[in-house]
């Protein structure tokens, strides 16, 4: 059963394809994994992944944003935007964070999110590929207070599966979405279900 992959909507920040996307869907179809559910026309998204318990997720978001032409964006220490590699880490999608910033880093992102036209911000909400008891709220309060969506995408490892779950406009209630948006996610999908 050869892959299907959804509609990008037009606001949906992209690159041009070419090599790339036909890497990326090729990778997909020959390793046999499905992508399910839709991508929402939005210009301005955090992306959360989970669950993130393997080097492997890497590899197949990496697939997953070259087959559907994503523009994607990730944070990183300012430490690692110095000297050449800070060129590389841009060209990347790689957004510099100062951890000492007096407003810190959601202030930061909330900062980038409204001097830009298009962002798409991927991260992990675990913060780790290990187990752990509570996830980083630091993403709710960036989508609540830049007003942009939340985007949960699930890594079904079991079934080889990418779910695009629909996405959540964060409120007060920071706690009880957050709890809802993690009921969204199985263990047992992971890769390595024992650390999720």
């Amino acid at each position: 059963m050869s892959t299907s992959f959804p509609v990008i909507p037009e606001n949906v920040p992209q690159t041009r394809g070419g090599l790339s996307q036909w890497l990326g869907k090729k990778s997909l179809d020959l390793a046999g994994w499905q992508l399910k559910g839709s991508f929402p026309n939005e210009s301005k998204l955090m992306v959360i992944v989970a669950p993130h318990t393997s080097n492997w997720d890497f590899m197949v978001g990496l697939a997953v944003k070259w087959a559907l032409n994503l523009k994607v964006s990730f944070l990183g220490k300012d430490a690692l935007f110095k000297g050449p590699l800070g060129w590389w880490m841009r060209k990347l999608g790689g957004i510099a964070i100062d951890r000492s910033a007096p407003h810190g880093v959601v202030g930061q992102m909330v900062d980038e999110f409204s001097s830009r036209e298009q962002l798409m911000l991927v991260i992990a909400p675990e913060g780790t590929r290990k187990k752990v008891k509570e996830w980083k709220k630091g993403f709710m309060f960036i989508a609540r207070d830049a007003k942009i969506p939340v985007l949960p995408v699930e890594f079904d490892f079991k079934r080889k599966r990418i779910i695009f779950h629909p996405t959540y406009h964060i409120g007060e209630d920071v706690e009880g979405q957050l709890k809802d948006i993690k009921a969204l996610f199985n263990a047992e999908n992971a890769r390595r279900p024992h650390c999720f």
